[in-house]
């Protein structure tokens, strides 16, 4: 994906969702896209390493605990708690068969944005509480 497709993509994904485009591109110039091999860990339950990641590409398999999640496509993110709370992270996840692409964005890049632009805050703090519903209904 070109760097310039990016904010347009980003734009479609729920956590981002009516963000402005002089906002989507700020993020976008503070992030990187990393590429990540068949069977690669991207992110490992436990580690220190918050940040946030969004699929552009591929899929990864998603457990907690050990216990099986729903697997990860493009415009799903992973990492939204350990960016908000600095804890470590809460799930492993695994790139699928054909890789997987994500645009990431650390914690100080992104705190760096909210404070410049705290519609950014909102619009995650929304998907949070989207996906703790989520997690609720399905008991």
């Amino acid at each position: 994906m070109s760097h310039e497709s990016l904010p347009h993509f980003l734009a479609k994904v729920d956590l981002f969702a009516g963000l402005s485009k002089d906002t989507l591109s700020e993020l976008v110039t503070r992030g990187t896209t990393l590429a990540i091999q068949p069977g690669a860990h991207a992110t490992e339950q436990g580690s220190d390493d918050a940040g946030l990641q969004v699929v552009l590409e591929g899929s990864a398999e998603v457990s907690v605990n050990g216990v099986d999640r729903a697997p990860l496509g493009p415009g799903d993110s992973f990492g939204e708690i350990s960016l908000v709370d600095g804890l470590p992270r809460s799930a492993t996840v695994v790139a699928g068969p054909d890789g997987l692409t994500t645009f990431a964005l650390s914690s100080l890049a992104f705190m760096e944005v909210v404070r410049a632009n705290p519609d950014v805050a909102e619009a995650l703090l929304k998907g949070l509480a989207a996906r703790v519903r989520l997690l609720e209904s399905q008991g």
